[in-house]
């Protein structure tokens, strides 16, 4: 856990003099993301951070973690402070930065209260667990009793902290879940005095008076009352599923009061995380519907469908609060076509089945993917997730490794880091197109970052099933973004240099092996082995286990977008194109933006939320190499991710494949040819920003050119002269991955 006093800390001295000898790469949207996305504020100055302040806050938050720190000498305090001051040049040049989640939350009292918060998403398998030593553990049950409801809990736990979930219905996952026992009558009351009160609750929630009435001398129900904590939230969930099986539900009750007269009110503050409250009615809907979906299973079981739409009801509920994202993938058997057809009910999908991207597991020896191309052309899924590849490989060019990673069971909600149960993701990105710039020798740029990943494993989780994962795995998944940009700029010309026709040994048939240029093998395979040779240092020095893995590569966005290179090994929407953000209409960085010269309008989907257009130009636009989403083949996308998992990445890459219309008959073909190679994917099909106000929109030079004319000031000068009140208030859209699938902190 981190330490309460800092036993590192950089002093201003050093601060100011790294400000006068490097400049932020603020990309063109760098700054106005920043200031709107990690700056906090700062109550005791009465404005929001500045990057020095972010960048020191971060920084000393991780490298306390150290835990050599309990019990310091002089030599692991200068040790650390030089590695410190090496962090923080790094970070502030943004040549590199944590993951969104870190830069939101290290060094503030929330990472002291709650170690899962530096963490972005987690895994849980939806079987009977017990709680164990956990922070959430119902009093009902004994402590190492199975329970249904704790994946769930788990689940919704993560979800309010702002984390993604990813979680596993397959079958041999579903088909622990004993038969639903009973049917629960459910009762949802609320005090007519309560804060909370209001006269649209009376459509789910009854007043307790009247309740009581009517129940004088009723001794067969439960009766809870939600404390108003994100915990009472989780336990009220927790008993209302429980209640439905007799194993845990020892007092044989079939009648559930939930009391949320305690429940802050729509629009009361959220200490902590942020924010603000959603008040209690998303919470009674989803009360009601997940009763639902277990009564209507009552003395039957339940299904890998009925599973997902408890996560998703719990997602939907979640998103309600106007600062967390819900980001879910559900991963279910690549047979059952009930999950893979799920979202074609549309009423369904519409009320809460578009909260989670859904993939299906599949081997090396799965063959059917026409349903899956079929699917993906129509709506954009499933993706499939290769645990066959993730718990036998590290990276493809190691060879088979027989268990290395055996207890893998899914993956996160984008797809990069494949995980165990109740395991987390721990992500920290190099930007080596930025880092050369800055004079960076990229070893040295990749083992700073691997040390930093190390670290975070030593916080304190919450939940028993996730200490003993990551004590035991002590997982890193050190990414690179710009990836793109980067080999363009080293080698001239994009590492998929052509395709020669070959034999697929398997199966007979000719397929295109795509050709990569020797120069990228070497430099990205030299990379690799600086991060595990860093890791393997500080594991001995810290006494743990090496990580099990080590490298991936993370989809970005949001982090991306504040140095302006391309997200994660993706390829550029386009060399010239329109970004539009939206912000809330009350946002004080709009004046700003309007006076320097950008094109507002009102947001024709969101009432109260205004558009703003950014003319961007990718690195090497102009290159006789660039390619973009847009013009790139789906063969050399496919390539370009195999390659990657191939010579850099020991966990997965995390790609979502764009396809044009007449590409749509390669997809079964492509997804079975690298079968043996790309551990997880996804596709898409290349929309080109047709939709109004698109959130990215091709243009020509000259458009770029002429809207780039039109603005004439410098947002950060006006803005810091006019105005720095940004408290409460969030960026509508951005997310931190180029995808959409994970939150945005």
């Amino acid at each position: 856990m981190m330490l309460d006093k800092r036993v590192i800390t950089l002093d201003s001295d050093f601060i100011n003099q790294v400000k006068k000898e490097i400049r932020p790469h603020w990309g063109e949207l760098g700054w106005v993301t920043y200031k709107r996305t990690y700056a906090r504020w700062l109550d005791d100055k009465n404005r929001s951070e500045n990057w020095d302040e972010t960048v020191k806050r971060v920084i000393e938050g991780n490298i306390n973690l150290d835990p050599r720190l309990k019990h310091p000498t002089p030599q692991i305090v200068k040790e650390l402070t030089n590695e410190a001051q090496q962090l923080f040049k790094l970070v502030y040049g943004l040549s590199a930065t944590p993951s969104g989640r870190n830069l939101w939350i290290s060094g503030t009292d929330y990472q002291k209260r709650n170690g899962d918060s530096l963490n972005n998403c987690w895994f849980i398998a939806i079987r009977p667990q017990k709680y164990g030593d956990s922070h959430i553990s119902p009093d009902y049950l004994k402590k190492d009793q199975l329970a249904v409801s704790m994946p769930f809990s788990f689940t919704f736990d993560q979800l309010m902290k702002g984390g993604g979930v990813g979680f596993s219905v397959v079958d041999s996952n579903i088909n622990q879940i004993p038969t639903v026992d009973q049917e629960v009558d459910l009762s949802v009351v609320i005090d007519k005095n309560s804060k909370s009160y209001s006269p649209s609750l009376e459509k789910g929630a009854i007043d307790l008076d009247e309740w009581k009435k009517g129940h004088e001398k009723d001794q067969d129900y439960v009766y809870y009352k939600l404390p108003d904590t994100r915990e009472g939230w989780v336990l009220a969930n927790a008993r209302l599923i429980d209640m439905h099986f007799n194993a845990t539900n020892p007092e044989n009750k079939k009648k559930l009061v939930l009391d949320i007269s305690n429940i802050r009110p729509y629009g009361a503050k959220i200490h902590g995380f942020g924010g603000t409250a959603s008040g209690p009615m998303p919470l009674v809907e989803m009360f009601f519907d997940i009763n639902q979906v277990l009564n209507n299973r009552a003395g039957k079981n339940l299904t890998a469908v009925d599973a997902t739409d408890i996560c998703n009801l719990i997602g939907k509920t979640v998103v309600a609060g106007n600062v967390r994202r819900s980001a879910e993938l559900a991963l279910g058997s690549s047979d059952n076509q009930d999950f893979i057809k799920m979202k074609q009910d549309k009423e369904k999908l519409y009320h809460h089945r578009w909260a989670s991207n859904n993939s299906v597991a599949i081997n090396s020896k799965f063959k059917d993917y026409d349903p899956i191309a079929d699917g993906i052309l129509h709506n954009g899924e499933p993706g499939v997730v290769n645990l066959e590849l993730s718990r036998n490989y590290g990276r493809i060019v190691d060879g088979y490794q027989p268990g290395i990673d055996n207890e893998v069971e899914g993956t996160n909600p984008c797809g990069e880091i494949s995980l165990s149960n109740g395991e987390p993701c721990n992500l920290f990105e190099v930007f080596p197109f930025i880092a050369e710039k800055q004079g960076w020798d990229l070893k040295e740029a990749f083992a700073l970052a691997a040390r930093y990943t190390k670290r975070v494993t030593f916080s304190h989780y919450d939940w028993e099933v996730s200490r003993n994962a990551i004590n035991k795995n002590r997982r890193i998944g050190v990414s690179m973004s710009g990836i793109q940009d980067w080999l363009l700029n080293d080698l001239g010309h994009r590492v998929v240099i052509g395709f020669k026709d070959v034999e697929d040994p398997a199966t007979g048939e000719k397929i295109k092996k795509a050709i990569y240029d020797p120069k990228g093998i070497k430099v990205v395979d030299q990379l690799y082995q600086a991060v595990v040779e860093a890791d393997r240092k500080y594991s001995q020095e810290l006494h743990c286990n090496p990580s099990i893995k080590h490298t991936t590569v993370k989809p970005s966005g949001t982090v991306a977008k504040l140095a302006g290179v391309s997200e994660g090994m993706h390829f550029h929407y386009s060399g010239y194109l329109i970004q539009r953000i939206r912000f809330q209409e009350s946002d004080p960085l709009l004046p700003a933006l309007r006076a320097c010269g950008y094109h507002t309008e009102p947001d024709i989907y969101t009432d109260h939320t205004i558009v703003v257009d950014f003319p961007i130009k990718a690195a090497n636009a102009d290159s006789k190499n660039f390619a973009s989403a847009g013009t790139v083949s789906i063969a050399e996308q496919f390539a370009t991710q195999a390659f990657l998992q191939t010579y850099w990445s020991d966990n997965a890459v995390s790609c979502t494949v764009t396809f044009q219309d007449d590409e749509s008959k390669q997809i079964a073909p492509l997804l079975h040819q690298y079968r043996h190679i790309i551990k997880s994917t996804s596709l898409l099909p290349y929309y080109g920003g047709s939709l109004k106000q698109a959130p990215k929109q091709p243009i020509s030079k000259d458009i770029y050119l002429e809207r780039k004319k039109q603005i004439t000031g410098d947002v950060e000068a006006f803005f810091e002269a006019e105005n720095d009140d940004i408290k409460g208030l969030e960026l509508v859209d951005q997310s931190d991955c180029a995808s959409g699938a994970c939150p945005i902190k």
